[in-house]
């Protein structure tokens, strides 16, 4: 493989990149109310994806707009390897249920703060008052609307009290002499963990999809935000870009949606109808396989992607 031809440009460029990479480095961004995310270290950066696609050339024989277009193109078309190429290696401070979660994603390295050699961190986190959810009603894994802030500030009460009580069980057991394997049992999954991460840049973008979206827990959705936008954006800025533009930020169709999208437009071409189309249009044109049902989640979940087209008034 041929090597990259040193130039003034090249070289001011690893210099810029080098103050970039040692100003975020230790700098710990605060997550909740007590956790936080922070670079450790990092392996490659934009131009090493480009490098691996373009394994058989040398970097310095591009312009940085070939670059851009090139890592646009493999987000666009989900191209993995390139991508793994480049690492990151992150401290975390993190309460425990949210950690059960992160630890789903075992495509990375770690290695956590044991509270069989240490003292479990004296840190739980607390919900604010004016942060408690209610169930959802159409995800069963999921939360709803915000609580009343009266019934938030009794259940903040009641969450500090508990919190108390139980390091003060843990804290006589330690004094006791009770062993930190035992004694930690009764912890409450709010208590915070520390751990080193460290990532393949194509395995924390799947992490950051999964994580920054919607529907995943509000709680972890900070701590993705906050390594993506914090630590991933200034450090693979074309790569960033792109990831928010094909995965983030766009849409899939599947092939239902696009039958449905296709009946509905053909119905409105015939009867000279402009977008948005009413809801009893879109029930017209819905997949047969839903017509029967009184719910169906692919049928809301159809209707609220035309809706965010605009084909569809908003219901």
């Amino acid at each position: 493989m041929s090597q990259e031809t040193s130039t003034p440009e090249s070289r001011q460029s690893a210099i810029e990149r080098l103050a970039l990479v040692n100003e975020l480095r230790w700098q710990k961004f605060s997550v909740l109310d007590d956790g936080f995310v922070c670079l450790v270290d990092v392996m490659g950066d934009d131009s090493s994806v480009v490098q691996a696609a373009r394994v058989s050339y040398g970097d310095g024989t591009k312009k940085v707009s070939d670059d851009r277009t090139l890592i646009r193109y493999l987000l666009r078309h989900r191209h993995t390897t390139p991508l793994e190429m480049a690492e990151i290696k992150f401290l975390v401070r993190v309460p425990m249920d949210c950690w059960r979660q992160w630890v789903r994603h075992r495509t990375a390295n770690i290695n956590e703060y044991s509270t069989r050699y240490s003292l479990a961190i004296e840190a739980a986190q607390g919900t604010p008052e004016d942060q408690w959810r209610t169930q959802a009603e159409s995800n069963r894994q999921g939360s709803g609307d915000a609580l009343p802030v009266d019934l938030g500030a009794k259940l903040t009460i009641e969450e500090q009290e508990l919190q108390q009580k139980i390091r003060s069980v843990y804290q006589s057991r330690i004094e006791t002499g009770v062993a930190r394997e035992q004694a930690r049992k009764d912890l409450p999954l709010s208590t915070y963990t520390e751990a080193y991460w460290k990532i393949d840049l194509h395995n924390l973008l799947h992490f950051l999809a999964l994580r920054m979206d919607s529907h995943a827990q509000l709680e972890i959705r900070n701590y993705a935000t906050a390594i993506g936008e914090k630590i991933v954006a200034p450090l693979f800025p074309m790569v960033w870009e792109a990831f928010l533009d094909y995965r983030m930020q766009s849409m899939f169709l599947t092939r239902l949606d696009r039958e449905v999208i296709q009946r509905l437009t053909a119905h409105a071409a015939a009867a000279k109808s402009a977008p948005p189309y009413s809801n009893d249009e879109f029930l017209a044109a819905q997949d047969p396989a839903w017509v029967s049902l009184n719910r169906s989640r692919e049928r809301d979940e159809c209707r609220s992607k035309l809706e965010l087209l605009g084909l569809l008034a908003k219901s």
